[in-house]
């Protein structure tokens, strides 16, 4: 590939994931009435990958931070295509896969070979959940909109319904990429029910 092709590829998958700033998340962010947009969610992930490091421990060993900072940037991006879905529409959730395989096979093949592969390999990857980065990765991803929706006195669990079960449920995967991490979020959650953020629901 030319230098100036491989250039305006990536120019033109540049652009196209500024449209990541338009899909919106369910969560809010806190201090605010606004709903939080997934490249606010992925540049927060980031962040908290860095910050949270010392938490990472996994059975499969540590985790290379520059992968995990790769993955938690790219994860989210078929969601151009595929939008979120909430975490807990069992409904929606049941063509999720498909709409984020199509997706993702536009978006990155936008790009030169070289990167198109690597950015679908990193998506991969964190879909898998098999590695101590995207254990990592994930556990993260389950931790940010529990903080943000304890911190925003639960707006949008109340607006949804959602109980303790169901947080518990969707967020146990966390002790597998940061046991101390998942401890926490249960101490979360366990205050949330305390100050009605979330009906009530066994512990585990």
């Amino acid at each position: 590939m030319a230098e100036a092709d491989r250039l305006q590829k990536q120019i033109e998958f540049i652009l196209e994931i500024d449209k990541l700033k338009e899909v919106y998340r369910r969560s809010f962010v806190t201090g605010s009435k606004k709903a939080e947009n997934d490249a606010e969610h992925s540049w927060h992930l980031a962040l908290m990958s860095i910050l949270l490091l010392e938490y990472a421990r996994t059975k499969q060993g540590e985790p290379d931070l520059l992968r995990v900072l790769k993955m938690v940037l790219v994860h989210d991006l078929v969601e151009i295509d595929a939008g979120d879905t909430y975490c807990y529409d069992e409904e929606a959730a049941g063509d999720k896969r498909l709409r984020e395989e199509k997706a993702a096979e536009r978006l990155f093949n936008l790009l030169p070979p070289d990167q198109a592969a690597e950015f679908r390999s990193l998506w991969d990857e964190f879909e898998q959940r098999r590695t101590p980065e995207a254990l990592y990765a994930a556990a993260l991803d389950r931790l940010q909109p529990v903080l943000l929706n304890y911190h925003t006195q639960g707006r949008s669990w109340k607006m949804h319904g959602i109980t303790a079960e169901q947080v518990l449920e969707r967020n146990s995967l966390i002790k597998e990429g940061a046991p101390e991490l998942w401890a926490y979020v249960r101490e979360i959650i366990r205050k949330a029910v305390e100050k009605g953020y979330l009906s009530g629901g066994r512990d585990r």
